[in-house]
């Protein structure tokens, strides 16, 4: 008897499968598993070979930092960083007048700390959110435009640099994602008049390119607009971006939404849930869940599509660019300055991405 109940207890005991290969054994066996991976991976490391050394020359070694050296600055040189030094607040602040550039500051400062507060789990609820945004939002905005608490009067045409970039991309991700939710569920609904009216706001606006749109809604616009209704051209620009931007998160929605079991909504049915009930509740999480990676993805294009608005005259971060190395003293560095600005963007970009590989696993692994 002891001996048929020990057995039994080991057959109840679930068997743990073989440990898989290491993450070497993985790298490895993908650079050389196969004569293609060889040749191609022994290429790529002679490449590396031969270029990595005159590149970090270039980068590094024979490069000059300092102003004070900016003399020195000629194509058998390496980089001229010594641009950076000496552009670096017209880059970063644009047009904004010289004596404000700590309010520019510290109002990029507080959009990146609602940013990372936000992306705390402790935060993940509809009122917190809708609380710190709409705080941090309007600091920036007080920060950026004064004319209260003492601060002068900036306008918006005299905004430039990182923090018009920063706030054009908060604003459109701000205004366009509920909107985006409007228009997938509008799309949805059962009345033919509101799913076919959202269908074709949906296709029209993405059948156009972006720069036709902002275009039309920074020049076009105004002569079909009374005076009264038609506002800055910044905030026209950005309400067209917010749209744009709502559009393709709305179709993403929509797949997120058609890729969830017709039962889980039938289930919320049958428990008496209201519809607005089984959408907050039932079906926009699983959506989102499916759609996180397209999502991310929709993100990560529109903070780079931000310098889009070069064309309708905005002074954000690439124009500031141009204009760093547009006097005859820098226009030599124009590379320099280029590499810089790239910089800006990947930092932000991979920071996006990087949290959302985050939000991905712990999805992944059923984590509330």
């Amino acid at each position: 008897m002891r001996g048929e109940a020990q057995s039994e207890r080991q057959a109840t005991i679930p068997l743990r499968p073989p440990p898989g290969p290491g993450w070497l054994s993985r790298w490895l066996n993908a650079l050389f598993g196969t004569w293609t991976d060889r040749v191609i991976t022994l290429a790529c490391l002679a490449a590396i070979v031969l270029v990595l050394p005159g590149v970090a020359s270039w980068v590094f070694f024979d490069a000059v930092w300092s102003v004070a050296d900016a003399k020195s600055c000629t194509p058998e040189r390496g980089a001229c960083w010594a641009v950076v030094e000496a552009r670096f607040r017209l880059i970063c602040f644009g047009l904004y007048p010289y004596d404000e550039h700590w309010r520019s500051t510290l109002a990029c400062v507080v959009i990146v700390l609602v940013t990372v507060v936000s992306c705390l789990p402790v935060a993940w609820t509809l009122r917190r959110l809708s609380l710190l945004w709409g705080l941090g939002f309007a600091t920036f905005y007080v920060l950026m435009r004064g004319g209260v608490f003492g601060l002068t009067a900036v306008t918006p045409d005299r905004w430039g640099g990182l923090a018009l970039t920063l706030f054009i991309f908060a604003s459109v991700v701000l205004i366009g994602f509920p909107l985006a939710i409007v228009l997938a569920l509008s799309r949805q609904s059962k009345l033919p008049v509101i799913s076919r009216l959202s269908a074709f706001a949906i296709d029209m606006t993405r059948s156009f390119p972006l720069l036709t749109i902002l275009f039309a809604a920074a020049v076009i616009l105004p002569f079909a607009l009374p005076n009264w209704l038609q506002g800055d051209k910044l905030y026209r620009v950005i309400f067209a971006f917010a749209f744009f931007f709502a559009c393709y998160q709305a179709e993403i929605i929509r797949g997120g939404m058609q890729a969830i079991p017709a039962g889980q909504d039938e289930a919320a049915k049958a428990l008496g849930l209201s519809y607005l009930q089984r959408v907050a509740f039932v079906l926009l999480p699983q959506a989102f869940r499916n759609a996180l990676p397209a999502t991310i993805n929709q993100v990560v294009i529109t903070f780079k599509e931000t310098s889009v608005v070069v064309i309708i005259g905005f002074f954000e971060v690439m124009t500031s660019g141009n204009a760093a190395f547009g006097s005859g003293e820098w226009t030599h560095a124009y590379v320099e300055v280029y590499v810089f600005v790239a910089l800006i963007y990947f930092v932000f970009v991979f920071t996006l991405s990087r949290y959302g590989a985050y939000l991905e696993r712990r999805m992944r692994v059923g984590l509330n």
